[in-house]
């Protein structure tokens, strides 16, 4: 299904409250202060789904029914499918500005348990396929948007899941049914939950046998039984900034999922105990996700850029004044981009008929995610001036107060522009560069350090020094280590 905002909107609406901010239950996601803006920037990026401009970005038949579906809910099974996937987060961060997740994780999260659950049925007989088959064809059917969830609260870092003081930590099977498991635990800082409708559970670590409790993945609706979600964005997202100009009105949204002896039907279990399969997961996923996150930074570089040219205006300058840091800026955001489309053309097919990223570039990738756009964001800011970096453009309510408003405006005017549109546009900058709107660049899809132990491991240290080594005319041994 082509889902419109309106159909979207409607179904968030009728979900269980089960959503918690600052000990508040929210009752309609789509309207309280904490979640609102999340929906929001998923609407409008489900709305580009109907315009003819972005239809082809948005909407791609599917590889199990060949109907036209949304592309979030399909297989991957070309390179020419992840780039399309690259492309959407892109286009999603020029309309929102921030993480889409509900058009991302769970997307991944499908993709590589395809891969996963065809090897472990063909190695034990079991039916993971089949009913993840039937799982991916209702989520085209009904539009899913679909939250994906690896990172568990994982207590002592030191210490594998079994051997934790409170096996909570990481998200586990507390007990086995005829018809389903019961899972206890949680997973944190999972992004767009409440924007989505479902969630999808994936296991967050490699695990061995003594661990195959928390070898799980599954899928359930958001407002499942037993879960309780509580949001956890940044205190200068909360409500009492939240009017006027002083934050968009897209908006990422974080959460903890809290698992309370929840009911999963067999038919929503996708691996459940099978540990040697769990590496493929996580090798997968991250080598999925990592090449395509490129394209999430480097959309919110390009609205970067546009912010930086607007302050300079705003500021009574050329934009061509800072051209050289715009061209930095623009260089970081193709290099992310570019490595992520390097890391998926030199993937390759996995026998289920999905693709796979190639994982070294892929880790490449992540690393420079991690570093460049911090690089970015402090250009803007150099360009923005310190009503940017410095945090001090007034408040809202400030800027409109009776009694001193006038003046703030008076003195705010920098140029033609007025001085509204300065604060706008400094707010913006703000919110992009220090604000509630930085997304995920370090630790969002795992971390630089984990992304650096695989490329030290799929380096090839003796075969480059063989190389050299024959270049240079050396025959003798030359290791020491």
């Amino acid at each position: 299904m082509i889902r419109t905002r309106e159909s979207y909107l409607a179904s968030l609406k009728k979900m269980r409250a089960n959503i918690f901010k600052n000990g508040e239950l929210i009752s309609d996601v789509t309207a309280h202060p904490a979640t609102r803006r999340a929906v929001e920037g998923h609407a409008r990026c489900l709305e580009l789904a109907g315009s003819p401009e972005h239809r082809d970005v948005f909407v791609t038949r599917s590889r199990l029914t060949d109907r036209e579906i949304l592309r979030f809910n399909g297989l991957m099974t070309r390179p020419e499918d992840m780039i399309a996937n690259m492309r959407l987060k892109r286009l999603n961060y020029h309309t929102a500005g921030s993480c889409v997740g509900g058009m991302c994780v769970g997307w991944n999260a499908l993709n590589v348990m395809w891969a996963v659950t065809f090897d472990i049925d063909r190695e034990k007989g079991t039916d993971y396929h089949e009913r993840l088959k039937k799982w991916a064809l209702r989520a085209e059917e009904q539009g899913l948007l679909t939250a994906g969830a690896l990172t568990d609260a994982k207590g002592d870092r030191s210490l594998k899941p079994s051997q934790q003081a409170d096996l909570d930590v990481h998200l586990r099977v507390a007990e086995k049914r005829t018809d389903g498991i019961v899972v206890r635990g949680a997973k944190l800082m999972i992004c767009s939950v409440a924007a989505s409708d479902e969630i999808f559970i994936l296991p967050g670590n490699a695990c061995k046998e003594e661990d195959k409790d928390f070898a799980l993945s599954f899928a359930v609706p958001r407002d499942v039984s037993g879960l309780t979600i509580v949001e956890t964005r940044r205190p200068s997202d909360d409500r009492e900034y939240q009017e006027g100009f002083d934050v968009p009105e897209t908006g990422p949204a974080q959460s903890y999922l809290l698992f309370e002896d929840v009911f999963i039907p067999n038919e929503r279990i996708f691996m459940c105990g099978d540990f040697r399969h769990s590496l493929k997961v996580i090798r997968c996923f991250t080598a999925n996700y990592r090449a395509c996150i490129g394209a999430c930074v480097c959309g919110q570089g390009d609205v970067m850029i546009g912010a930086a040219v607007n302050m300079a205006r705003v500021n009574g300058l050329s934009y061509k004044t800072f051209m050289d840091k715009l061209i930095q800026m623009a260089v970081n955001n193709e290099t992310t981009y570019g490595v992520g489309v390097g890391a998926i053309s030199l993937g390759g097919e996995d026998p289920s008929g999905v693709w796979i990223a190639d994982s070294l570039t892929a880790h490449v990738n992540k690393i420079h995610v991690a570093t460049l756009p911090y690089e970015t964001k402090r250009l803007c800011q150099e360009i923005g001036g310190g009503i940017v970096e410095t945090g001090c453009a007034p408040s809202h309510r400030d800027f409109t107060d009776e009694r001193y408003g006038p003046l703030i405006q008076k003195y705010l005017k920098a140029g033609s522009c007025s001085a509204e549109s300065r604060v706008r546009a400094a707010r913006l900058a703000e919110w992009l560069t220090i604000g509630a709107g930085v997304p995920g660049c370090m630790h969002g899809g795992g971390s630089p350090d984990g992304a650096r132990l695989v490329v030290r491991a799929n380096i090839p240290f003796e075969r480059y020094a063989e190389h050299a080594k024959k270049i240079a005319g050396i025959q003798e041994d030359l290791r020491k280590d």
